[in-house]
This record gives C-alpha cells, structure tokens and sequence, in this order.
C-alpha cells in the first residue's frame, strides 16, 4: 500500500486485513496530534460501489471511533461532493475508493476540515501508520455508532450543481449516460434531466467496472461509438468509480481528452489563471486565452499550484488534470450564480460546462473540440511492470544527453526534455513524447503528442515499443 497521485491505493485484500485499520488509525492520530481535530469532532465517511468498499468504511469507522470522533456516515457518494460536504462543515473526511482501479484493489482518500491533505501531510500519515502497523495489535470492531448524513451530503452538492445553468439549459440535446457502477450516475443523470435533456441510460452495471478516463480501453471506445451511432446522441458522458473524473464523448463516440474538457471548463467559467500538470497538453499555452502554470502529477500538487497563484494575486484561477478532473481555487461568476471554490477534482462542474457549449454554439460537440486546434495527445500505459524497471529507466535517461538520445534514437531527435514529473521529450518536427511511471500501480505510461492522430499513434506506439524492449532488456 501507498499513496499515489491521489490518496492511498492497495490489494484489497491487504487494506481489509490491516491497511484500513493502520492507516484510518494515522490519520486520526495526525488530526489530534496536530490540532487538526479534537476529540469529540465529526468525521465525514464515504465510499464507492466496488464490493469491498462497505467493510472497509467500516473498519475505518470503527478505529476512528475508537479515538472518540463522532463518524458521519455519507453513504455512496461522490468524492468532490463528501468534499464539498466537509468543507461546509468544516470538518475532515475520508472516501473509500479506488478510483478508476481493478475491484481486487481499494484505496482511501483523506480530506482535513482545510480540504485535500497534501504530500506533507500524506508524508506524516505515511510514518505514523509505520509505527501503528508494528505495535497495534487490537481487534477491530465492525460496528460503529454513526449518523447517517447520506442525503444531506449529496442534497447540498445537487444543490450546489443545479444552480449552475438556467432553466432548460440544455433543452433539445439527447445525451447518452454510460452509468457502469459510477457512484455519481444517478446525479448526473438527475441533473441533466432537470436542466431539459434527453437522458439515454446506458449499461448500468451492479457488479464494479473500472473506468479509467485517461487510459479508456479500446473495447470501451467501440461500446461507446456503437451507442453514439445505434442512438443518435448529441454526447455521451460518464465518470470514473468516485465521480471525481468525467468522460465525454462528441456525437460520434469519441471520447474527448480530459485536458480539452478542462481548457472547455475554464473558458465556460471565464478562467483567468490555469493551473495543470505537465501531462496535459503543450498547445494549451498556445491559446493565448490564459496564464498556464504547470505541475507535476497529482490533484495535491495543482492544489499547491493553485494556492500559490492566488497568493501571487491572480484570480479566477482554475486547475484541471490531464484524467478530466476539474478544481476551482476560486469562486466563480457564471450568470448570476456564484459557483463556490471547490478545490479538489470534480466531474459534474465540467460535464455541465462542455453540454452548455454545446447548447450555445448549436455546433456539434466535435466541431467544436476541433476548433481548439490543439496537437493530436494519446495515451497508454504498460501494466505490471515493475516499479523498479520504472526507476532504472528514468535514472539511466536522466544521466546524459547521450542516453536520452540513444534510448530514443529510432523514433526521433531530441530537441528540448522536461523532468517535472517523469521525462518529457520535444522531438523534431514539434513532437512529444512522456514517459512517467503511475503515482499508485505497477505501471508505466506513456504519452505522445503530434500534429495528427495518425503521427501521434505511431509515436506512441513507438515509445510503448521501446520501453517493452528495455524491460526484457534488449
């Protein structure tokens, strides 16, 4: 178990035996150690529809009532809206999810009544459950004395959403809803209902499907284009297990990238300031329509990239990820309406956003992607590959110029690189190529960036080639 790009990931079998009740444990302790929270404080607990989440939200109940908090159970809830929730309250909170991963894994996300906790405090979590895991050695009750505050939760972030548009917004537009076992599928269809569209529901599933928005599998794509055909939609959206990622498809099924659904966003909100990681894509400066600070990987680290610009004076600052998920460190104007700050990542804000472009422009949603004019970005990943064929590579790329170079001598000429987070290499002809081992799995991906699909795919199918060589160490 460890904590990734965003909060903590691990076998689920592994979090159900001791990792839940060691790290809900830390995490506790950290609140009162630090002042964070006293005794006697709520603490906001969700989960998503994967099968292990329940018993694990239990264990973390249990152990957090232990130290005298008072849990608040939130039901199955979208993570931004048990965040949402937290911050009204002002109160810390912890989501059991795994996000978009395999149902044999489980993970848990932290919040403190500040909001998203950050590497700091995710650093001292990390310490105090290595002190935890080797002296605690007391059972774990499985029933825990909580309040149900499921639908005061999701209330006050439906609420928050339905505000957002006018009545009848997106009236005359027929969207397809790939529900799978998203736990926000039922509000975003409530929602796009409410402001007049046609709602298609799609392959709603009872037993855990990961959807991964930044890496959707091929068979992903012909499922979602065969509905966008056989239905005539004007999109189809989705989200990941949380709800914190959206997935957007224009009206022939293809999926659109989580970095255009951010640029979308930020001009739907009039976005000043865009905080991204380094993974989204290098056109977005090229715009000219924002000031682009760029991060590493990881909502904690475009949260610290957002604190900063508002500390610097900036405002109407909004941060997004490559995977979709959209942040506002800003409160934000739209129509009337005063959209509050909600600085971890979303779905509904941005699926609400791309659908009223669309509305307004009375363009077709891939007309109007391609108006961007952004270079072509794909990616993919290599799974089950080792994290320490991951460091070895980055260290021998990072030692000189000439390994770079010869490591990449039969895909292209390397004219500038970027070390942010991973390495990320300009070729000639204004090529991009990224290689980054994932912040939470055994895996490492791969992102490509050209001026067509054909030029990006056959980048990127070259750089996959490569590190598979490399790692059978040819």
């Amino acid at each position: 178990m460890k904590f990734g790009t965003s909060g903590l990931r691990g076998p689920t079998v592994d979090l159900v035996e001791i990792g839940a009740k060691t790290y809900a444990t830390a995490f506790g302790r950290y609140l009162l150690e630090t002042g964070k929270a006293q005794a006697g404080d709520p603490v906001l607990i969700g989960g998503d529809l994967r099968e292990s989440s329940p018993e694990i939200k239990n264990i973390c109940g249990s152990v957090l009532e232990r130290l005298c908090f008072r849990i608040l159970d939130c039901g199955t809830v979208p993570t931004p809206a048990l965040a949402f929730y937290g911050s009204k309250l002002k109160v810390a909170s912890l989501m059991v999810t795994g996000s978009h991963i395999p149902a044999d894994r489980n993970g848990i996300k932290f919040y403190g009544a500040d909001g998203e906790i950050d590497k700091a405090d995710e650093a001292a979590i990390a310490d105090l459950a290595a002190i935890i895991s080797a002296t605690d050695d007391a059972p774990v009750g499985r029933r825990v004395s909580a309040e149900d505050h499921s639908d005061r939760c999701l209330n006050l972030f439906r609420q928050r959403n339905a505000k957002l548009l006018g009545d009848g917004a997106l009236a005359g537009l027929k969207i397809g809803i790939y529900q799978h076992s998203s736990v926000a599928r039922d509000l975003i269809a409530a929602l796009l209902s409410k402001y007049g569209a046609h709602v298609l529901p799609l392959a709603r599933s009872e037993v855990f499907i990961p959807v991964d928005t930044e890496a959707i599998s091929h068979k992903t794509i012909m499922l979602l284009k065969t509905w966008a055909f056989s239905h005539r939609v004007d999109a189809i959206v989705s989200a990941d297990g949380d709800g914190d990622r959206p997935l957007i498809t224009d009206e022939t099924g293809t999926p659109l990238r989580g970095d255009l659904i951010g640029v979308m966003t930020a001009q739907f909100l009039g976005a000043k300031t865009i905080v991204t990681p380094v993974t989204s894509n290098s056109g977005i400066e090229a715009l000219g329509l924002f000031t682009v600070t760029r991060t590493k990987v990881g909502s904690p680290f475009v949260i610290v990239g957002m604190e900063e610009a508002l500390a610097a004076s900036k405002d109407r600052v909004l941060g997004f990820e490559a995977n979709g998920g959209v942040l506002t460190g800003d409160a934000f104007d739209v129509g009337g309406y005063r959209l509050e700050a909600l600085p971890t990542r979303d779905c509904i804000l941005p699926i609400l956003a791309v659908l009223s472009l669309v509305k307004a422009q009375k363009r077709p949603l891939s007309v109007i992607a391609q108006s961007y004019q952004l270079p072509v970005a794909v990616a993919d990943r290599l799974e089950n590959f080792p994290v320490e064929t991951s460091a070895g590579l980055l260290s021998y790329l990072r030692a000189s110029g000439a390994n770079l170079s010869a490591f990449l001598r039969e895909i292209g000429q390397v004219t500038s690189t970027n070390d942010i987070d991973g390495i990320r290499v300009t070729l000639a002809e204004g090529r991009t190529i990224h290689f980054r081992p994932s912040g939470n799995a055994p895996e490492l991906r791969c992102y490509a960036e050209a001026a067509t699909e054909t030029a990006a795919l056959e980048l990127l199918n070259a750089g996959l080639t490569r590190l598979r060589l490399w790692a059978t160490g040819m």
